[in-house]
């Protein structure tokens, strides 16, 4: 039963409660570019249980046939030399599973960037980069458990390749580089210490998990646990039909993210929200985009509006700050002043008639 539990994944329609953890990682497989899920919290909370049932949901990547980066074969532009070099003329694919690559806090600079074998680099050039973590990462979730507590030079590592998309090796005068395109899913215990601020400053969306504390809910919990051991199988096929409609929505969001358009109005309210917030840098006013245009995309409609400004809001800020504590409400509170200025400056201009601003009312569902 233990083999048989390990080669299958809890489903991630059948976790209870963390609503906003599972909300942030469905919206960064909707749209990678956001940049990742930093996760606060106590152990045992599902934070890994979470990221792996994701990862067992998504549709598998179409990837090119030998390539060790998992090259697209839909996109030239990001091939590794290796297949742009390739004479051949033929592309064959193949279908990979969509991973979890682990980054354990031990691991060695070569065990993450690669390594050269330096006497075929000579003869073979790309041919001779042993891949490391981050090649396997590439299109993949890469998790680091803790990762408050990485060696300093790593996260250095993570913040070249979270930049640029690419892991560049460097051994002995001889720089190979290969595309690394993944999604950082980082989980912490803030009293074990905080996160470089140059790393934390890159990853799009942080969150605070905590343990559920309903006692109904904790039932459910340990139900669906027993019943998922006792038969796994079974227990995968009573939740298939919700899985299969999370992955529909994901697919259907995906089609719709490049339609999204955001009005000048938006993007104010934006800048209003930061600037109130008192954010430094652009980075956060990038990231509460990016987000705003997915969640109006995972909530099927072509515009972004005022409602989803707020809830990306209090994904990307509400764990940014250690100057002041920030909820939902202080969120919604901040939304509502920045309309009014931006209001207020749209009526005092009477060359230009204002925008008006979205409010929607309907359910947000998870």
């Amino acid at each position: 039963m233990v083999r048989l539990l390990k080669n299958l994944i809890f489903p991630f329609s059948a976790i209870v409660g963390q609503e906003r953890v599972k909300k942030a990682l469905v919206l960064n497989a909707i749209n990678p570019s956001i940049g990742g899920v930093l996760i606060k919290g106590d152990k045992g909370t599902g934070k890994t249980t979470a990221v792996r049932a994701l990862a067992d949901l998504l549709p598998p990547l179409k990837v090119i046939k030998g390539c060790s980066f998992n090259c697209d074969p839909d996109d030239p532009a990001s091939f590794c030399d290796s297949c742009k070099d390739d004479e051949s003329g033929e592309i064959q694919v193949e279908e990979k599973k969509m991973r979890v690559v682990e980054l354990p806090l031990g691991a060695t600079e070569d065990r993450v960037v690669g390594s050269i074998n330096i006497e075929k680099a000579l003869k073979e050039g790309t041919k001779a980069l042993e891949p490391g973590i981050l090649a396997d990462a590439n299109r993949n979730i890469l998790y680091v458990d803790e990762i408050n507590l990485l060696d300093d030079n790593l996260v250095d590592v993570l913040l070249d390749a979270a930049a640029y998309g690419i892991n560049t090796v460097e051994r002995e005068g001889i720089s190979l580089a290969h595309p690394s395109n993944f999604i950082l899913v980082g989980t912490m215990n803030p009293a074990e210490g905080e996160l470089r601020p140059q790393l934390s400053d890159r990853i799009g969306l942080q969150i605070s998990v905590q343990s559920i504390m309903d006692i109904g809910d904790r039932v459910k919990i340990m139900g669906r646990r027993e019943a998922f051991e006792n038969n796994p199988n079974a227990f995968r096929e009573e939740f298939s039909e919700y899985q299969n409609q999370i992955l529909e929505n994901i697919i259907e969001a995906r089609k719709l993210l490049p339609k999204v358009k955001v009005s000048p109005d938006m993007m104010k309210l934006i800048a209003q929200l930061c600037v109130d917030m008192g954010v430094d840098g652009h980075r956060a006013d990038i990231a509460i985009l990016k987000t705003s245009k997915t969640l109006a995309a995972y909530y099927k409609h072509e515009e972004v509006e005022s409602v989803d400004v707020e809830e990306a809001a209090a994904l990307v800020l509400g764990e940014r700050f250690h100057k002041k504590s920030l909820d939902e409400e202080k969120i919604k509170k901040q939304i509502k002043n920045a309309e009014n200025e931006i209001s207020q400056e749209d009526t005092g201009d009477d060359k230009k008639k204002p925008q008006k601003m979205r409010k929607v009312n309907k359910k947000r569902g998870g």
